[in-house]
């Protein structure tokens, strides 16, 4: 079923099974999705907040496996405890939204797993993803800025064109990752694991340059 333009004020969508639905150009105002089934459902250019609200969507325990976000406003939404394997978010604002204990992983044994997740020219500044697990998955060109991301593991993913700021580095994993032309302000290679990291040659004189040292170009 596909839903276009259509507006939805307090609407209580909770433990409604919502699978492979398709929402385009639709309003979410004050509405609840905690524990709905949203698997393989679709939005693009939603909206999930009022202008000047203070509280976005609720997708608490939300099943978001494989659901797809492009160009929404999800700002201050709250998706705690939502199962977000395979999630993706596209060119999305996610201001200050709230993943604390989602899962973007599918545990496979007791020490296997593998994590899913696309998210790409999104705003996640101020977002809480503090003890997150988001490894070698897409998550290129967004706004870190200010983002929880203290405790999170970020290992061998696509980090490539993002913007950070000081407070994003403090007990991050990001071994392994690609961070070609990315803002890497505040980044302390003295306190920072950088083991496999990609970085492009003008990004060394940026990582150097708090220390003293002085690239000379050959």
């Amino acid at each position: 079923m596909d839903l276009i333009d259509k507006t939805f004020e307090q609407q209580d969508f909770s433990h409604q099974d919502l699978s492979d639905r398709r929402f385009r150009r639709c309003h979410f105002y004050q509405c609840d999705f905690r524990h709905t089934k949203l698997r393989d459902a679709s939005f693009e250019e939603c909206y999930f907040i009022e202008p000047g609200a203070i509280e976005g969507c609720h997708f608490n325990y939300a099943d978001l496996r494989d659901a797809s976000f492009k160009a929404c406003r999800l700002s201050l939404s709250n998706f705690a405890g939502a199962n977000c394997f395979g999630i993706e978010f596209r060119e999305c604002d996610l201001k200050g939204t709230n993943f604390s204990r989602a899962r973007f992983y599918n545990q496979i044994s007791h020490k296997m797993y593998f994590c899913s997740a696309y998210i790409s020219g999104c705003n996640l500044s101020y977002a809480n993803l503090s003890d997150q697990c988001l490894e070698k998955c897409e998550l290129f060109e967004n706004n870190w800025r200010s983002a929880n991301l203290n405790g999170a593991s970020l290992m061998g993913s696509d980090l490539s064109r993002g913007s950070f700021s000081q407070d994003c580095w403090q007990n991050l994993n990001i071994r392994g990752c690609d961070l070609t032309y990315a803002e890497l302000e505040g980044l302390d290679i003295r306190s920072v694991n950088l083991e496999g990291v990609k970085i492009c040659a003008w990004q060394t004189e940026q990582l150097l340059e708090p220390l003293g040292i002085v690239v000379m170009s050959d």
